[in-house]
């Protein structure tokens, strides 16, 4: 039995290759699809939802790195030459669904990979290196137009299948010719003079570029593209131009860290008496946490819906030499006391701060139904960095 192709046969490799893949892509497309079908109200179900999404992220990247290898492959080996020349337009539509296969099985699980290593964490993939691509920095827009490039492309990819798995069927059942059995048991067929034109393929990866170039210019921005960080708050003496509230927790084993934009902070603060007060509010609209930003925002997490924003307002003071904001954070319905400690550099006319605490979900009623970690950690830390003008 060969290893190589020839003009008349598919070696072992080619059909190693091609059966492995796929296999993987039709156990890959039913997992993506019950995992969309799947409820997500309870631990119980976000851990079976992370789950099935892990392993079908898995086998994405497993099929990205053997279609690597494949495309090697077939690049450097003869094409068995087509059993039937004289039909010009079924063999160039032949041709042309096979290279789409082969773009299909580059363009999805990249544009998957790309997409995950953008966001958050959620469902982490089931390699060690398989969480984040160089190259590709974590951006909420950018996760966005990769998930629309995949969501296009799969429905290109099934309908790739489709006709290749039709042309199958009629080269076995129809023509009754050795094109299946070339590629189940390498046994050769045809007379191996005609050489398969590189046409189809040209069309097939011009097509392929022309799809995900629309895509990309059709993607509506994301929810919060272009929110604004830090707006204007009035009153105190000092004004915040620039700043970043973020929060980060673990997801099944994974941290993950989202972020609130729109954000404004009150602040009278005495440099001499070390003493002052704030009041920073926090409008929840602006919140995101990669992929599972609505799951955050739903009612079993910070309900935005029904509490549409978040209050901290507290007590400046120097305690044992260190700044601490010390106060109360009312979120979601519930007045928690916080104890902010914080780190301050005042050059001139110009502040910077950066202060780090750490809540529990619990003691905001936040995922009730997740009443231990092994889905969502209790611990949330909140981190606080900001640049003020003395002034206001």
């Amino acid at each position: 039995m060969s290893l190589s192709n020839t003009a008349r046969s598919y070696g072992s490799i080619a059909r190693l290759l091609h059966w492995a893949v796929a296999l993987l892509i039709l156990a890959n497309i039913p997992l993506a699809l019950w995992a969309e079908g799947l409820p997500r109200t309870s631990d119980a179900d976000a851990a079976l939802l992370a789950r099935v999404y892990s392993a079908h992220k898995t086998i994405g990247v497993t099929v990205f790195a053997l279609a690597l290898v494949r495309i090697f492959w077939a690049l450097t080996q003869p094409k068995p030459a087509p059993l039937h020349p004289g039909r010009r337009l079924e063999t160039f539509a032949a041709e042309a669904v096979h290279w789409s296969l082969y773009a299909a099985i580059l363009v999805l699980p990249l544009s998957g990979w790309i997409g995950h290593a953008a966001s958050q964490g959620f469902a982490p993939i089931l390699w060690p290196f398989g969480q984040t691509l160089p190259f590709v920095p974590k951006s909420e827009h950018l996760a966005h137009l990769a998930g629309a490039v995949h969501g296009a492309t799969s429905k290109l990819l099934i309908l790739s299948i489709l006709l290749h798995v039709a042309g199958a069927v009629k080269h076995a059942l129809v023509d009754r010719d050795g094109t299946l059995a070339r590629m189940i048991t390498g046994r050769p067929a045809g007379d191996g003079r005609t050489r398969p034109s590189h046409r189809p393929a040209f069309l097939s990866l011009a097509l392929w570029g022309a799809l995900v170039a629309a895509v990309l210019a059709v993607a509506p921005a994301s929810r919060d593209e272009g929110a604004a960080s830090v707006a204007t708050a009035e009153g105190g003496n000092w004004t915040v131009t620039d700043g970043t509230i973020t929060f980060t927790l673990r997801q099944m084993g994974q941290e993950v860290t989202g972020a609130f934009a729109g954000w404004s902070a009150r602040i009278s603060y005495d440099p001499d008496s070390r003493t002052g007060e704030t009041e920073v509010t926090i409008p929840l609209q602006g919140m995101s946490l990669g992929a599972v930003t609505e799951q955050a925002a739903g009612a079993e997490f910070f309900d935005r819906a029904t509490f549409p924003e978040a209050r901290f307002k507290a007590a400046i003071a120097d305690e044992a030499g260190t700044l601490t904001a010390r106060g109360t954070l009312s979120l979601r319905g519930k007045d928690v006391p916080v104890a902010l400690p914080f780190t301050l550099i005042i050059d001139g006319d110009t502040a910077t701060a950066a202060g780090t605490v750490t809540l529990d979900r619990r003691d905001f009623g936040m995922g009730p139904s997740y009443p231990d970690e092994s889905t969502v950690g209790f611990a949330v830390r909140v981190d606080i960095a900001l640049t003020a003008q003395r002034g206001g």
